[in-house]
């Protein structure tokens, strides 16, 4: 069924605009008359995508991103209503009707239109990858096939909350002391390039001060600074081009993700983070039914650690040979002896999607007065070296203007 965009008022005489899905034009009038729109403009979106492919814009669908909370809600008000057994096709005319954000309504509302054709729920979504990915598709297919889909899809609201909380936590615990360090800098900067210069003018006009070690280096750092500034800016720029480049081939992503899991203090925190990921991800697949081996398969994409990734294919392969998840998970020495314990006794007892439910909220639990305490630390560390930095630079100028009152006086 085709799909219009259209611009008109409503009742009030407020502006709107949105999507509506009929089968021609004056149908799709109709239909936006009984709603009590005013419809001033209406433009069939497959004719207007033609004209912009003719015109040598990209062929392919949008591949803008949805926000987490957005697909998180659509997913939330697709469970309520066919918990109320309201046919699929209206469920998902309704969440597109609903939603806000454009790249999702329209998603959907092609999506409606692909199952209402007899197309599979699960393979209307693989059109949208850039907006659902393999754990949302793979669920979503469990449960078309065992006739869950309304608690597959609550379960999938909750696992996509509970990582984009997880995440947003570990991002703003970087943030605060980021935005510290990056002040700190700039004032450095600002003092050694604008302000130090202008004092040493003063100096140089009474010859037979006697300047302090700690000014002469203060003043050989504004120097180089003025003088040398685009060669750091240009090893600044090369380093990180380096850095980039290197840790896009395999070898370098690998070295720099097992970095990550020993740096000081972020390594315990890295290493929590990744064990949560791989625990609530693989929790939930098992309980929506998704087979051990595909669930494996998924989980190794979503911890993003070419290291802990390894264990992980170790592991699946154990148990395409009929052994253990623990065994193989316990020799990488990647997860905490508390999870293979946890995961050993899930397997024994065929509890196993409870167990790393539990493990997965002690993790996060742990991450979170992870992050607090780190957060707590290093917020006074930044400011005290930023007060130490301005305090020597501050005590190498204040020596010569006392030296200057005794030589006035």
């Amino acid at each position: 069924m085709p799909i219009f965009e259209y611009q008109g008022l409503n009742t009030t005489g407020k502006n709107v605009k949105g999507i509506v899905d009929a089968e021609s034009i004056r149908a799709a009038k109709l239909k936006l008359k009984k709603e009590g729109l005013f419809v001033t403009q209406l433009t069939d979106k497959k004719k207007k995508a033609t004209q912009s492919r003719s015109k040598g814009s990209p062929a392919q669908k949008s591949r803008k991103k949805v926000p987490v909370s957005d697909l998180a809600l659509m997913t939330r008000q697709l469970s309520t209503l066919i918990k109320a057994n309201i046919p699929l096709v209206d469920a998902l005319s309704a969440v597109a009707d609903q939603i806000e954000n454009p790249t999702l309504s329209e998603a959907m509302s092609d999506i409606k239109n692909m199952v209402n054709e007899g197309s599979p729920l699960y393979k209307a979504l693989l059109k949208y990858n850039n907006i659902f990915d393999t754990i949302y598709t793979s669920m979503c297919e469990a449960g078309e096939m065992s006739g869950s889909l309304d608690i597959i899809l609550l379960r999938l609201a909750e696992f996509t909350e509970s990582q984009n909380q997880l995440r947003s936590k570990v991002k703003g615990a970087l943030t605060y002391p980021v935005i510290m360090l990056a002040v700190t800098m700039s004032l450095l900067v600002f003092l050694f390039v604008f302000v130090i210069p202008k004092i040493v003018v003063v100096f140089e006009s009474f010859p037979e001060l006697k300047l302090p070690f700690v000014t002469l280096v203060t003043i050989g750092i504004s120097n180089v600074l003025i003088n040398y500034w685009f060669v750091f800016l240009g090893v600044g720029i090369a380093s990180w081009l380096f850095f980039t480049q290197w840790k896009s081939t395999p070898e370098g992503k690998r070295r720099w993700d097992q970095i990550q899991l020993q740096m000081p203090l972020f390594g315990e925190m890295n290493r929590m983070v990744a064990v949560s990921r791989f625990t609530r991800t693989l929790s939930t697949l098992l309980t929506g039914g998704v087979p051990m081996i595909a669930a494996m398969q998924t989980v190794r994409n979503v911890v993003d650690n070419d290291i802990i990734a390894e264990a992980i294919d170790q592991a699946k392969d154990n148990i395409s040979e009929g052994e253990s998840i623990a065994g193989p998970l316990k020799k990488s020495n990647q997860f905490p002896p508390i999870v293979i314990h946890m995961i050993s006794i899930g397997e024994k007892t065929g509890d196993l999607e409870n167990m790393l439910t539990h493990v997965s909220e002690a993790f996060e639990f742990q991450v979170k007065n992870k992050i607090e305490t780190l957060t707590g630390l290093m917020g006074p560390v930044v400011l005290v070296i930023m007060g130490l930095a301005i305090g020597v630079i501050v005590f190498a100028v204040m020596i010569p203007m006392f030296e200057l009152t005794n030589i006035g006086g």
